[in-house]
């Protein structure tokens, strides 16, 4: 196996390797310098798109055309030919997508994997699946007018230049709000970068603009002039951590300073006569320069290494290197990690480095292994992290191997180690090492896999139909696989030219019995492909009503939808469906739905009387409930003013009932002809004695009249009406009563007999104070015990009566309870009575 330091090469006091990642990558056929490329951040995929403009992307990650002529030539070939291509590192093309939408001003990608497209006019679309699927929005702001010039893009944003030199920032893709940044200089712009919001004071996004001699910064609400001399400064790049700012002068001097413009940090003379197409940092240590076929790395002080190769290379920086690509090759530049460094460096005597030759002289079965682990064997522990880590750090899985292999001797030699970042790592590696396949082509480091998270990189092989290595990451992390199984069913559905029963039977019996499956996003995406038939298949085995309804609902298949609400039980979902379906269908045949479902019918009737009268009428009529809309028609004679407008609501009542098969219907036809009646008296009173008996109801009308003198009256509307004489006879009592006629109430004791008694009018006579009337009402109430009257008299304050009853009926024991009621005189007249019943014993 060839040294591990084989592709090291030393910067100033640093180390910096180029690992090959993959070869023969492009067809040679495919001119890399007429097309724009961009790549997604942690080892995402490469967008390509062949340009027709040499001007606008002066130093962006993407690619240049340094001669115009071969541009139209190239271009006049592939006029047929435009697209977007969508490659993975490794050359494998996931998706080419047809554009037809205008010249593309802006290519970049979003931390999560979507790529930007940003037209002259100021359109952007947003591909979030790898698979052609967009959204789309505007920048505004004059874009379509002024046009687009160029983009600037970091992971979670982007800034557009327009041709009047206005910024528009989007900070955000999922809910993209554009705003005008602070108004720059008109005058030409250079060059011009962007600090992310990140990595700035104001927490804002920050443009750096090259404009004269000097650096403009602006910001949301302020343009600030850095007054910086040497320029114009035709490339600017900020470091990953934005605390770094590389500048390109006229003259091909390269300077770094700090981003707060405060500190130079050192300089770099290129020599050359041309400046280079691209610059960009490699992690925050180093800069790059690139030309056509040749790159400068610039190191700490100064110190620099050139790097040659046989066609044009394109620069996709990341977090911790750069990519390096051509038709031929993709490596990748990067620092040599201080761990790999502490194992590897040459001459190293570090206890990693003595550990790793340990594990070397063991397979040998050389006794220099274990004078080695004497050696470092205070230090093992130490040792044992550092190849773990630096097994991380390598691409080569030789020496992943050896260098787990070294960590292992080293930890079952140890008394006590937690062996959880061995085990971590390893499970890491495994990841990578399947990730990194050319068939796959997602080359990530171990440091951009942790930033990434295993979560997104199982998304990454989603968006990239990647569905059985998907599934095993899943279950070698413990990650539940739902998602990853819906995708593909959703993905069948969309691209299947088999017929949809045998779509239906596959899908179902792939999904079946899986937790966390839900058909109906793959029954969403079946409907959005026009295969209606397929996707009311897939809902039948959705399991949550709540799923199933709304999209049957957006399918038209309302029968369905409701079915599915009422066999759930939810009564909300069942009233949501009842709401939209009354919204879209004409009234009978929303009513039609309802026939032959009461629950549906009943919650209809529910809502509707509090809230749609008309709609209660209708849903009557059509289901020929005639007592039911005839009590609505009561129901609503009752809540109107007008005594005309009541009649003839009732009128209407009566006449729906005319043809009631109803048995009741004949007593409520009755019952609102009465009311007809009452309502016409009640005018007529009214009118007559200027007092307000309409919506009374008979008794309180009869009561009413007795209260204010108009017993005739009264006696007329018991007549008409046919009161009955116990109900009249309770009515004239509490109305004199209430009157306090007490002389009509004296006539009326004089009767021979009441249909109600006469206890009723010796309580309300006593209960509105008359003691002397009532007291006449007790001796009629021959019904009662006598020691009952005897009560009845001690109520009204008459005690001599009441022993007088008890004396009729010779109770002494009554008598001597009555003794300690009176009062006076009468105490002597009890104890009289007393004393007769005493001498006969």
């Amino acid at each position: 196996m060839s040294n591990p330091t084989a592709d090291w090469e030393k910067v100033g006091d640093r180390f910096y390797r180029k690992v090959k990642l993959y070869d023969a990558i492009f067809d040679q056929d495919l001119e890399l310098e007429n097309y724009i490329v961009a790549g997604a951040p942690y080892g995402g995929a490469i967008g390509t798109y062949a340009s027709d403009n040499i001007d606008f992307l002066s130093d962006s990650i993407a690619a240049l055309f340094r001669d115009e002529a071969k541009v139209q030539s190239y271009r006049a070939s592939q006029a047929a030919k435009s697209s977007i291509d969508i490659y993975s590192f490794s050359g494998k093309l996931i998706r080419s997508i047809k554009w037809d939408k205008g010249s593309i001003r802006g290519l970049g990608w979003s931390e999560d994997e979507r790529l930007l497209v940003i037209t002259e006019d100021g359109t952007v679309r947003c591909y979030y699946d790898l698979q052609g699927d967009f959204t789309q929005f505007s920048l505004g702001f004059g874009a379509e007018e002024h046009k687009v010039k160029t983009c600037r893009f970091w992971p979670s944003g982007f800034v557009a230049i327009l041709s009047n030199n206005h910024l528009v920032a989007v900070t955000h893709y999922t809910e993209p709000r554009p705003k005008l940044l602070a108004i720059p200089p008109e005058d030409e712009v250079h060059s011009w970068t962007v600090i992310p919001p990140a990595y700035t004071l104001s927490r804002s996004v920050e443009v750096l603009l090259a404009v004269g001699q000097t650096i403009y910064v602006i910001d949301s609400s302020d343009t600030e002039d850095r007054i910086l001399p040497n320029g114009p400064f035709k490339h600017i790049s900020v470091s990953p951590n934005g605390q770094y700012v590389t500048l390109y002068t006229e003259d091909g001097m390269v300077w770094v300073i700090t981003s707060d413009f405060q500190n130079k940090i050192g300089e770099y003379e290129s020599k050359a006569k041309t400046p280079p197409k691209d610059v960009q940092w490699c992690g925050n240590d180093a800069v790059m320069l690139a030309w056509e076929d040749e790159v400068h790395l610039i190191g700490p002080n100064g110190a620099s290494l050139r790097y040659y190769f046989d066609g044009w290379v394109h620069l996709l920086p990341d977090v911790d290197g750069v990519r390096l690509v051509t038709n031929d090759i993709c490596e990748f530049l990067q620092k040599v990690p201080d761990c790999t460094e502490d194992v590897f460096k040459p001459g190293s005597t570090s206890p990693a480095s003595v550990l790793l030759d340990a594990v070397d002289q063991l397979e040998k079965k050389s006794p220099k292994a274990d004078e080695n682990i004497r050696l470092i064997r205070s230090n093992l522990p130490d040792a044992v992290g550092t190849c773990v880590q630096a097994a991380g750090q390598e691409f080569s899985v030789h020496w992943q191997k050896q260098l787990l292999k070294a960590a292992s001797f080293g930890k079952s030699i140890l008394d006590l180690y937690s062996s959880d970042d061995f085990v971590d790592m390893c499970e890491a590696l495994r990841i990578l090492n399947a990730v990194r396949d050319y068939k796959i082509g997602l080359p990530l480091s171990y440091d951009q896999y942790r930033r990434l998270t295993s979560e997104k990189l199982i998304q990454r092989l989603i968006n990239r139909h990647e569905y059985l290595l998907a599934i095993r990451l899943s279950d070698h992390l413990r990650l539940p696989a739902n998602k990853i199984h819906v995708h593909w069913a959703s993905q069948k559905v969309r691209n299947s030219t088999e017929d949809e029963d045998t779509i239906c039977n596959a899908v179902v019996s792939k999904l079946q019995n899986k937790p966390g499956i839900s058909f109906e996003v793959v029954a969403r995406a079946a409907y959005d492909e026009g295969r209606s038939h397929l996707a009311t298949q897939l809902l039948h085995h959705e399991t949550r009503a709540g799923k199933q309804v709304p999209l049957l609902l957006a399918m038209e298949e309302d029968e369905i939808a409701l079915d599915k609400a009422l066999e759930s039980g939810d009564t909300d979902l069942v009233f949501f469906v009842l709401l939209q379906l009354k919204k879209k269908l004409p009234l009978a045949s929303f009513f039609r739905l309802l026939t032959n479902r009461p629950v549906a019918t009943a919650i209809v009737e529910s809502s509707a009387k509090g809230q749609d009268q008309e709609l209660l009428k209708d849903l009557y009529y059509q289901d020929d409930r005639r007592l039911d809309g005839a009590n609505l028609l009561f129901s609503d004679a009752l809540h109107q003013t007008a005594p005309q407008t009541k009649v003839d609501k009732l009128r209407l009542a009566v006449k729906l009932l005319g043809d009631s098969k109803d048995p009741n219907s004949t007593l409520h036809s009755r019952s609102y002809i009465e009311a007809q009646a009452l309502i016409r008296a009640q005018a007529s009173l009214d009118h007559d004695l200027d007092a307000h008996y309409s919506g009374l109801s008979l008794h309180e009308t009869i009561l009413g009249l007795i209260k204010t003198g108009y017993g005739k009256r009264a006696a007329k509307l018991q007549s008409d009406f046919k009161v009955p004489e116990k109900q009249w006879w309770w009515l004239r009592l509490r109305g004199l009563v209430a009157k306090r006629d007490f002389g009509e109430l004296e006539e009326v004791s004089k009767q021979r007999r009441s249909p109600i008694g006469w206890e009723p009018f010796f309580n309300e006579v006593l209960g509105a104070g008359n003691h002397k009337l009532a007291g006449v009402f007790v001796g009629k109430c021959v019904g009662v015990s006598a020691r009952g009257r005897s009560e009845m008299w001690v109520k009204c304050g008459m005690v001599v009566k009441a022993g007088e009853e008890l004396v009729k009926v010779k109770d002494v024991d009554g008598l001597e309870e009555l003794r300690g009621k009176a009062k006076g005189g009468e105490t002597a007249e009890i104890e009289r009575m007393i004393g007769l019943f005493r001498s006969r014993r």
